[in-house]
């Protein structure tokens, strides 16, 4: 038996178990997907766990994501990001890779939103807006990062071009979405907003029909943003895509397999 898991503190609220083991099923294989809870501080131990007792491959949650980094072999990916979210033990030290990036390149391929050439917005500059502007500033004609804090966004700004030289991307106050997003093809909310309260980081007079909205945030699973998007005439992408894909990236890299994608999103979304 192949034995997959999550580690994490806490992981009680994790979507990822269903998502896999249903991959599992819909594909016959014999595995099984856990879920790992260790102290914050023995994150190492629990990495050493792992290996010694043969499990495959790990995804990682908070608050592990950086401290990760330090234990394992990181592709260039994820060093840029700054953070990994799925471990393959199939070599020593494991390697560590985040598809976070993937999930948010794939959602929007699903749903025929073309990145190259497209100008975009991200709004927000921690974790989940770090991952976005690295993929798309790849990906995209250019990137403007959007943050309460400016000083958050210009130092993302400037991580990004250095691990990028050719990409054009520039940062400022949420002030200047006013100006950025009238002209931008796709709107990425990378931060918690909405999740606890009805509300939205970008005002709706801002959206328009030939925008493509991704909001990250999965619960609840229509934010006012995307409501507004939609109003709009734009396209709207809900955070379980993104959740989803990275999870088919994680799937994908331990297995060498094809994810059963369907059967996934299905799982995920009978959770939601």
């Amino acid at each position: 038996m192949h034995v997959y898991g999550l580690i994490g503190n806490p992981v009680g609220h994790s979507l990822s178990p269903p998502m896999h083991e249903a991959a599992y099923r819909e594909l016959d294989m014999d595995a099984r997907y856990v879920t790992f809870e260790p102290a914050p501080d023995d994150v190492a131990r629990a990495l050493d766990g792992a290996a010694a007792l043969g499990i495959d491959g790990l995804n990682v949650t908070i608050p592990f994501k950086q401290d990760v980094l330090e234990h394992v072999d990181p592709d260039d990916l994820a060093a840029r990001i700054g953070a990994v979210n799925t471990v393959d033990f199939s070599t020593s030290p494991p390697r560590g890779y985040n598809t976070d990036a993937a999930g948010v390149r794939r959602a929007f391929e699903h749903h025929g939103v073309p990145l190259a050439g497209a100008e975009a917005v991200v709004v927000g500059a921690g974790g989940a807006g770090r991952a976005v502007a690295i993929t798309l500033a790849e990906a995209c004609e250019a990137v403007h990062v959007a943050n309460r804090t400016v000083e958050r966004a210009a130092e993302l700004a400037a991580d990004v071009r250095a691990g990028d030289p050719d990409a054009t991307v520039t940062a400022g106050g949420l002030d200047t979405l006013g100006d950025r997003v009238p002209a931008a093809d796709l709107l990425v909310n990378a931060t918690s907003v909405g999740m606890e309260e009805d509300a939205t980081p970008v005002p709706a007079a801002l959206l328009h029909a030939d925008l493509a909205v991704l909001d990250a945030v999965y619960s609840p699973i229509e934010t006012r943003l995307l409501r507004t998007a939609a109003e709009a005439g734009a396209t709207t992408i809900d955070g379980a895509w993104m959740l989803l894909f990275q999870g088919v990236a994680a799937f994908e890299r331990w297995t060498g397999r094809d994810a059963p994608v369907g059967a996934m999103n299905d799982a995920l979304r009978s959770r939601l």
